[in-house]
């Protein structure tokens, strides 16, 4: 797995732990700043799905499994798409910084997804879509 295709970054909340956690583990608090995931657990093995969009309004079933969760701490999943080769995995790891939460996203395995015709699967456009989620999104919603 090339390192360079790796996406880090790190967010400080104006939010307790728990809230943080409650918004990336509550299927109804998803909906509001993240995906409409139908059936969610942060438990290992749980299998979950939803449709994401691409640039060019391609929709892309993600089949994902929860590979650790540990409640307020951390929660990792693989993250694919139906009908593409590859497999990635995304963990959100919460640290309390005197009440508020610092939040590090981790996207590995980018390199193992296909070049496409549209290039949805460019580092680039996962770059973009997580800092618009972890910057814009979940930070509106837990600091409301």
């Amino acid at each position: 797995m090339s390192a360079d295709k790796n996406i880090v970054i790190e967010r400080v909340y104006n939010a307790p732990v728990n809230k943080v956690w409650k918004a990336l583990t509550n299927k109804v608090q998803m909906k509001q700043w993240y995906f409409d995931i139908p059936a969610f657990k942060p438990e290992v093995g749980f299998e979950f799905q939803f449709h994401g969009e691409g640039k060019t309004g391609e929709k892309f079933l993600h089949l994902c499994k929860i590979t650790d969760a540990v409640e307020n701490k951390i929660l990792r999943h693989s993250w694919r798409y139906e009908g593409y080769e590859g497999n990635s995995f995304v963990t959100f790891e919460l640290f309390d910084e005197d009440g508020k939460t610092r939040l590090k996203l981790t996207h590995e395995g980018l390199a193992t997804f296909p070049v496409t015709a549209n290039n949805d699967f460019a580092k680039i456009n996962f770059e973009e879509g997580w800092a618009h989620i972890t910057g814009k999104s979940l930070k509106e919603f837990v600091e409301k």
